[in-house]
């Protein structure tokens, strides 16, 4: 799986939710994982949740760190499961840099969303194009601009890239290692 940071400030507005972004974008064939930082506004034309849908929701924030990860022969209950995924590893990658920060926090994972006690780290989505799964997967950089209440990096002191960089490193040793789980057993009559 390969992994790119990008010095981009893009706003994420849901159309980047599309197969082979990642490719005809950055070049980068088959699975992977871009991330940048900038805004979020995703308007319902883009919005995929149907949950958000129906509920009106607003999903927005005036600076964040995104990734995009597109991966190829999965299922969308397999892109759901890495998403889930992605989410611990983002928990992890959080209490391994703030340590001393998070120790009186009531960091959690739920589902697919972070908190740390009543405040939301992170927004993420999944969904199935013709060709891949694709995720979008963003924590808050700033509390500027969200709509509901938030928690941020920059209260953690921590800079969005070098997080980025630690959360691909993460989620690329996790694929790579799920694929080759997937290629050294026997089949079973």
């Amino acid at each position: 799986m390969k992994s790119r940071f990008v010095d981009s400030n893009e706003n994420y507005d849901g159309s980047q939710l599309v197969s082979l972004r990642n490719y005809l974008k950055h070049e980068m064939l088959g699975d992977s994982v871009v991330a940048w930082v900038g805004p979020c506004e995703v308007e319902g034309d883009h919005m995929v949740d149907g949950e958000d849908l129906l509920a009106g929701s607003e999903i927005r924030g005036e600076k964040m760190l995104h990734f995009i990860v597109e991966l190829f022969d999965s299922t969308l209950f397999a892109a759901v499961g890495i998403q889930r995924l992605m989410a611990a590893i983002v928990k992890d990658a959080l209490m391994l840099m703030s340590l001393e920060k998070l120790l009186i926090c009531d960091l959690r994972r739920e589902g697919d969303d972070i908190f740390v006690a009543d405040k939301k780290f992170s927004i993420s989505i999944a969904t199935q194009s013709p060709t891949s799964s694709l995720i979008h997967f963003a924590v808050n950089v700033v509390n500027r601009g969200t709509p509901v209440p938030t928690i941020s990096l920059e209260e953690f002191g921590l800079d969005a890239q070098a997080f980025a960089l630690e959360v691909m490193q993460r989620l690329t040793t996790e694929v790579e290692t799920i694929r080759e789980a997937t290629r050294k057993v026997k089949w079973v009559r």
